[in-house]
């Protein structure tokens, strides 16, 4: 006997939560109608072009050569040796790399090797452990001209 009221109980709340599609018949149900703030588009567009401007970037890369600075596993140390190297070089990019447990700094964006140890012989007398030319993929600075002509 319980069996069946529980079987019952179960068809009867099958059928009260079932949807009824007799009414709405008449309406169109094939299409959805959008209604959207202007504003979003111009936010997209926005959004298209900081895009392009950042992703520019990450197209000027080739290889080249960097210094490696430091290598430890005290961040402290790494942190104070990129500080130098901000202080006594600021026309030079430093990267802050963390593959543990060690932080290296690399400094520079060298596309001649020539340049890079003109920089590693400066170096030297601030990092006495030494400074060492490493083969690396660097950000390529486009000369104005190539620049415009990309654009256009």
């Amino acid at each position: 006997m319980n069996k069946l009221l529980l079987l019952s109980a179960f068809f009867f709340s099958l059928n009260s939560f079932s949807q009824d599609t007799t009414l709405n018949r008449s309406t169109d149900t094939s299409s959805v109608i959008v209604h959207k703030d202007p504003r979003i588009d111009l936010l997209v567009k926005k959004q298209i072009q900081i895009n392009e401007e950042t992703t520019r970037e990450a197209r000027r890369i080739g290889k080249g050569y960097r210094l490696l600075v430091i290598n430890t596993n005290n961040r402290d140390e790494a942190t104070a040796a990129k500080t130098t190297v901000y202080t006594f070089f600021p026309e030079l990019k430093s990267y802050l790399l963390y593959q543990a447990p060690y932080f290296k700094l690399k400094v520079g964006n060298f596309k001649e090797r020539k340049e890079a140890e003109d920089y590693q012989q400066r170096l030297q007398k601030y990092f006495p452990k030494g400074v060492f030319i490493m083969n690396d993929t660097i950000e390529l600075k486009l000369d104005k001209e190539a620049e415009t002509v990309s654009r256009n």
